[in-house]
């Protein structure tokens, strides 16, 4: 049984009312850092990695931007963001793009330095993209996956001036001293560098105050 629960005091009761009674559009704001951040890709959801799994910078003025990496996740899409939610795993990408509709995900902000190279140096200077599937199964890689991949990468490379060409938009496994295959046999590199060199990329979105 529970205990019996005292009655509230008037001047409780009142102060109650008093606020129950305000416009909501009378409340004040939620403070801003309370909020997500904007994401730099427009048509990207923001979805945060730990802050354990990545290391905040000022790129590209800290360090300049040469390259995008491109990943395959091994793994689901949920499943490879609860990854980068996990602060024990000390992993993430920049984006993750989905292969069933090409739904993109950012997970650490371009600015900010993401661990998914491998190689300290790498990371600090290239934006990384996760692709859900597996390196064994390309139907993972779908009309969708490589169409929104491509966008987000001709906006990469245009955002900080990179070349569209396979020097500066390699594969997880040509990053020196990564022991990684992905994007593996299966990625077709040919269609994928086309695609990024004819898509209609979108703009960034504003950079908000430091």
């Amino acid at each position: 049984m529970d205990r019996a629960r005292p009655f509230p005091s008037r001047r409780r009761m009142l102060k109650g009312a008093a606020l129950a009674a305000v416009p909501y559009a009378l409340l004040p704001d939620p403070p801003a850092d309370a909020l997500p951040p904007p994401v730099d890709h427009p048509s990207a959801e923001w979805v945060a990695a730990s802050t354990a799994n990545h290391t905040p910078a000022d790129r590209p003025t800290t360090h300049p931007i040469d390259f995008v990496v491109i990943h395959v996740t091994q793994t689901s899409y949920r499943t490879a963001l609860s990854v980068f939610q996990n602060p024990k795993k000390k992993v993430s990408a920049h984006y993750l793009v989905r292969s069933v509709n090409g739904n993109i995900a950012q997970c650490v902000r371009e600015r900010d330095i993401a661990w998914h190279a491998g190689n300290w140096d790498y990371n600090t200077r290239s934006v990384g993209i996760e692709h859900e599937g597996w390196v064994d199964q390309p139907g993972y890689f779908t009309d969708a996956l490589y169409m929104a991949s491509a966008r987000l990468t001709s906006a990469i490379c245009a955002r900080y001036d990179i070349p569209k060409d396979r020097a500066h938009i390699i594969g997880h496994y040509e990053v020196p001293e990564s022991d990684h295959t992905d994007p593996g046999l299966h990625w077709d590199w040919t269609r994928y560098m086309r695609l990024v060199n004819s898509v209609r990329h979108e703009g960034a979105s504003p950079r908000p105050p430091a």
